[in-house]
């Protein structure tokens, strides 16, 4: 019997371009089905119905990879890309991107115990050797990332302020956000520099979402 969310996980990829396996789109299934099973005891998410899930959890997720894949081709890194997913929660947008593209790196770090935990045993569940789930406050984080990313984690300042031992000197800062955040973006100190907005659709989502992508300043 085919999962109920498949036919529209395959629309919103089609929407999104975004070419990915039969095995890929099961794995993705397969995650939303813990997300919701979990979530019944571990408060992961706010939303409870699998269409939200799949909705405002994966597609929005997704929206997220062909922007993350051309930042990084443009940094030209001689090894695999190192990406952290700061405040990660149930796995969002870490998770997804660890799935969508398995030569990314995927560290998921969360402040409460639980929901790092329910990232690992989703690695180990999924067979997903690129990702890690770390039990730990951001600013703990010393490790060299490409890319550092939050989903509604805190404001711009204070995403970069807490997070900035973990960035790798020519790495790059995403946040992902709803509605332009104008005034977040002039409270950034002067030695960070947004150097791109970019607009997001998600298929199925009637929202605004927009990406920031910020660095050090040179």
């Amino acid at each position: 019997m085919s999962h109920p969310l498949a036919e529209g996980l395959r629309s919103g990829l089609a929407e999104l371009q975004l070419d990915l396996s039969p095995a890929q789109q099961q794995c993705l299934l397969d995650y939303a089905d813990w997300l919701l099973k979990w979530n019944r005891v571990y408060n992961l998410s706010a939303l409870r119905q699998p269409q939200q899930v799949l909705t405002h959890h994966l597609l929005d997720s997704l929206a997220v990879c062909a922007p993350v894949q051309c930042q990084l081709a443009a940094l030209g890194l001689a090894q695999p890309p190192r990406l952290l997913d700061v405040g990660s929660g149930g796995g969002l947008p870490g998770v997804v991107l660890a799935i969508a593209d398995p030569a990314l790196l995927v560290r998921c770090v969360d402040a409460v115990a639980k929901k790092a935990l329910f990232i690992s045993q989703v690695a180990a569940a999924l067979r997903l050797p690129n990702l890690q789930g770390q039990h730990a406050r951001v600013e703990q984080i010393e490790q060299p990332h490409d890319l550092v990313l939050s989903r509604a984690f805190a404001s711009l300042a204070d995403f970069t302020r807490l997070s900035q031992a973990a960035l790798a000197p020519q790495g790059l800062w995403l946040a992902l956000k709803g509605k332009w955040p104008h005034e977040e973006i002039a409270a950034l100190p002067p030695e960070i520099e947004v150097f791109h907005v970019e607009p997001i659709t998600v298929p199925g989502l009637d929202a605004e979402r927009c990406l920031i992508w910020m660095r050090r300043r040179a």
